[in-house]
């Protein structure tokens, strides 16, 4: 990775850091029974984490997602709104798609998915608005990624699903892709176990599901999760000490 490209995300990494260090020593409340039980290190530690984990959500990946992309040569947006123009019959097959998979009465099956929408050929058309949290650009190839939690709700789900589908009814020639920045199970695929989106997406064999390594090195190309791993240590051997004062 490149020493600039290096230092955009290390910007990045420390303002959450600092950021957050900030708002746990403004908030931090004496918790007598906490620190009796589980010290008040632990204490001021599972605060942060907490806080943490809020502050890098949305946009703080998006942000780092986009930094990649765009060292690796492509073009690449955040938030990126596109108008589709679809026809009414694969909306509506759409439509019960999704509510086959909710109610349980279907599997998912991508691939199966995008041959009944793309049946859909004649008839009258409806326009509609999908807004992408990551749209990329590599040569002639438009790519759209939602990124959502590592733990989505099924409500989630189901719309990253139907702006995915939307997209690839407007322009079959559109890549998109359902983005999850870490893998709470483990470091394969097959760990994925957080069930809720599996009633969606088959979180382990569609090939629309990025999970893990698999999204960063699609997104900044090969090495790109091993070189995230290595700069996030960075950051925190910079960033230890400070933490360290919270529980003090």
């Amino acid at each position: 990775m490149e020493k600039d490209t290096r230092e955009e995300i290390i910007a990045i990494l420390e303002k959450c850091v600092n950021g957050t260090i900030k708002r746990v020593s403004k908030d931090m409340t004496y918790r007598p029974f906490h620190e009796a039980l589980l010290t008040k290190e632990l204490v001021a530690a599972s605060a942060f984490e907490r806080s943490f984990s809020t502050s890098f959500g949305q946009g703080p990946i998006e942000e780092i997602s986009s930094i990649l992309a765009i060292a690796t040569g492509a073009e690449c947006s955040r938030q990126k709104e596109t108008r589709v123009n679809v026809n009414k019959g694969a909306v509506d097959e759409i439509g019960r798609i999704l509510s086959a998979l909710r109610d349980g009465d279907s599997t998912p099956n991508w691939k199966k998915e995008l041959a009944r929408i793309s049946a859909f050929t004649k008839g009258d058309f409806v326009q509609g608005r999908i807004l992408s949290d990551i749209w990329i650009k590599r040569g002639n190839t438009e790519i759209f990624i939602s990124i959502k939690t590592v733990k989505p709700n099924i409500d989630q789900t189901e719309i990253v699903k139907r702006d995915m589908l939307m997209l690839k009814a407007h322009s079959p020639k559109y890549k998109t892709y359902f983005g999850l920045y870490y893998n709470p199970g483990g470091p394969r695929r097959e760990d994925y176990n957080w069930s809720i989106p599996f009633k969606i997406f088959d979180m382990v064999k569609d090939e629309c599901v990025l999970i893990g390594q698999e999204f960063w090195d699609f997104v900044g190309g090969k090495k790109a999760y091993q070189d995230l791993l290595e700069i996030f240590g960075e950051v925190g051997e910079r960033t230890r000490e400070e933490l360290r004062k919270l529980g003090h």
